[in-house]
């Protein structure tokens, strides 16, 4: 017996030093002539795209910077929004992910087609009507008062540099690695630098038509790998049929009993090829994928700068709807490009694909938790013939620098229009400009700074990590920009007591999460299961739920916002074409008064505006009390005339193209249907 487990030992220490010989060398397999250029000849046509649309554009306005002078057509707002939204993360984490269980990632992807329609047909037309630049700059306009835009504006700066930046960085250092064997931190920083450098000097008229350019690039090279990927391992049906036996063969009985390892932690799952599962064994439940997902993606595609600020680009309200038409279109291939080939890659690689003991998983990939991450570039580096090897590193290095661009850009945007206007309220134009390119740099220095963090919290599958955050902490805004737009009932109050109430609940699942720690498969968390049991789609029905309830509660129990004050703001006004008067205006109007009345009787200076409360139910009465409320609104027989707006802006459209991008929406609906039928 001992003869016979130190005999299983040495062939299994055998077996890992093949492979690891085998994957060392392939980590060097972009050094060729061919490969090499292909990538200088991608980076000099990026450049040169990049400096014919900076020399077209006026980049000395903040509208010609942020917006890119609202010129842009339906296909470089559809290609930056999904150029945007594929970055290097989506590569990597969502073959490892499918890799690891299946094809339910994809969902992710496929929700979003109903999402966009969303985007052009309900939100971007309030947010036109509005005259706004930023998010945050809606819900003060929305609703008055500093704190939620404030709020917002800190909370997506927060969200930007430890969710998106830290996984595109996370997501190209693997890629590079496996492909290049360079050292990390010089890969990334350059990136980061390159990257930085056209976002600083172009502004986003030079980040939409190069994303357009990446965007070609990204979908040939994926689709060329996909080819490569389907023909190495025999077509669909052979990996209908291998997949459910791909399972690790340097798995030892040494290692079983070592670490108690149970076969499902290897065997990948029977329900790998279902878009619908099990709604409490399932490892993303049905529920969760058809409304967890959908709550998640109304934050992320209807309310986060970084998509909203690409359609508010457009020359009209048609550009932007066949836009959002155009990127849900593209948003059909990831399964395809992305999934399959995940898959296909731990068909291919079982050891290091699929690894699950420990100390192999630390020496295939740098992390003991699983190397499914390593599913798509291991596809790369050993499949693909030289050039095609280079074209591919292109398609990795588009992607990662068209997502960091735009979360550049769009965070620069959000720390100069929402926070340094408060410091600086007099800046000038120029001034906002310079100041939106210092922000871009010093983002890239505390990216920079985060790789350690980044490299110390690998996870098993990236794509979770991304979504399981975006779930704690997205709920609450989309809740509230839901309501914003469709409730006119819902105030200031109800929001940003909504969003507190919110924030609060999402960071104690959050923090009691990282305290445990999410486990894995060998080594469970020991988080308790009321807490943690409850899977993060979900958790983010019950947050949006509570959010939901706790916003129109609020509301429902103080003074309403008067229509006057709501003209183009909300849905059902985004066609009125009365005066608007502003909120914060009224009321700035009136604390002057009030201290230059003060000032002049010697009096204590009093900023509030008091009227006169009407009787409330009780359980109104005691939500006010429990927050502090008290009513806000300006009454109106106080309210005086403001200077009429500036032109208001123009949406509607011209009937036959209107029809158009209708009956394409519909078309795309209806595929979108026929997909989820199809693999349900």
């Amino acid at each position: 017996m001992c003869r016979w487990l130190c005999r299983t030992q040495q062939t299994s220490e055998s077996h890992l030093s093949g492979a690891m010989e085998n994957l060392s060398s392939e980590k060097v397999a972009i050094s060729n002539p061919a490969d090499i250029s292909v990538i200088i000849g991608y980076f000099l046509m990026v450049i040169g795209v990049g400096i014919w649309s900076m020399l077209r554009t006026n980049r000395a306005t903040v509208g010609g910077y942020f917006l890119a002078g609202r010129t842009m057509t339906w296909l470089p707002v559809g290609a930056s929004l999904f150029a945007s939204n594929i970055g290097s993360g989506h590569f990597v984490g969502l073959a490892g992910t499918g890799a690891a269980s299946g094809i339910a990632v994809g969902g992710f992807e496929w929700n979003a087609l109903f999402i966009v329609l969303l985007l052009g047909w309900l939100f971007v037309p309030v947010y036109l009507t509005a005259g706004v630049i930023t998010m945050p700059q809606y819900l003060k306009k929305r609703f008055g008062g500093t704190r939620i835009s404030l709020y917002l504006s800190v909370i997506s700066l927060f969200l930007y540099i430890f969710t998106k930046i830290s996984v595109d960085m996370f997501s190209g250092a693997v890629f590079i690695q496996q492909a290049l064997g360079w050292n990390i931190y010089i890969a990334v920083v350059a990136l980061l630098l390159i990257t930085a450098l056209y976002t600083v000097t172009g502004g986003l008229a030079a980040l939409m038509y190069t994303d357009t350019v990446q965007t070609f690039v990204i979908i040939v090279g994926a689709f060329v790998l996909t080819g490569f990927s389907f023909a190495e391992v025999g077509g669909y049906s052979a990996l209908l049929a291998k997949y459910s036996s791909a399972i690790p063969f340097n798995v030892s009985s040494i290692d079983v009993q070592r670490y108690n390892i149970s076969p499902h932690c290897y065997t990948p799952r029977q329900d790998a090829f279902s878009l619908l599962r099990d709604p409490t064994t399932g490892d993303l439940p049905w529920p969760g994928v058809l409304f967890g997902i959908s709550i998640g993606s109304i934050w992320y595609w209807c309310s986060d700068q970084v998509i909203v600020q690409r359609c508010l680009a457009a020359r009209s309200i048609t550009h932007v709807k066949a836009g959002c038409i155009l990127c849900g279109y593209l948003k059909l291939l990831p399964m395809f490009l992305m999934v399959f080939p995940g898959m296909i890659s731990r068909i291919l690689y079982p050891d290091e694909v699929g690894c699950v003991v420990p100390e192999i998983c630390k020496k295939v990939c740098g992390t003991e938790v699983g190397c499914s991450n390593i599913a798509y570039p291991k596809l790369v580096v050993t499949i693909m013939p030289n050039g095609l090897r280079g074209l591919m590193l292109a398609v990795m290095l588009a992607a990662l620098m068209s997502s960091l661009a735009s979360i550049f850009n769009s965070s620069s945007t959000l720390f100069t229009m929402d926070i340094w206007t408060r410091i600086r309220p007099r800046a000038s134009g120029r001034e906002l400009i310079i100041v939106g390119r210092v922000w871009v740099l010093c983002i890239v220095a505390i990216s920079i700074c985060w790789i350690p963090v980044v490299q110390a919290a690998q996870s098993g599958q990236l794509f979770d990590y991304i979504q399981s955050i975006s779930s704690y902490l997205g709920p609450p805004i989309a809740a509230v920009f839901l309501l914003a737009l469709f409730v006119k009932r819902v105030n200031e109050a109800g929001a940003f007591w909504g969003l507190m109430g919110g924030l609060a609940i999402g960071l104690c699942r959050m923090g009691l999460e990282f305290w445990f720690g999410s486990g894995n498969c060998i080594f469970p968390s020991q988080c308790p299961f009321i807490i943690c049991g409850v899977h993060y789609l979900h958790f983010a029905i019950i947050l949006f739920s509570c959010t939901t309830v706790l916003v129109l509660l609020v509301s429902y129990c103080t003074e309403p916002i008067a229509d006057e004050h709501l003209h183009r703001l909300v849905f059902s006004l985004r066609h009125s074409k009365e005066e608007r008067k502003d909120l914060d205006l009224q009321l700035e109007e009136k604390a002057q008064r009030a201290q230059e009345e003060d000032k002049g009787r010697g009096t204590e200076l009093n900023n509030t505006v008091v009227v006169a409360e009407e009787e409330k139910p009780s359980i109104c009465q005691l939500v006010a009390g429990f927050f502090g409320l008290h009513s806000s609104s300006p009454a109106p027989e106080q309210e005086e005339p403001e200077p009429e707006e500036q032109e208001m802006p123009d949406i509607t459209e011209d009937p036959l193209w209107k029809n158009l991008v209708n009956v394409n929406a519909l078309i795309m609906m209806t595929a979108a249907v026929f997909m989820w039928g199809y693999f349900a």
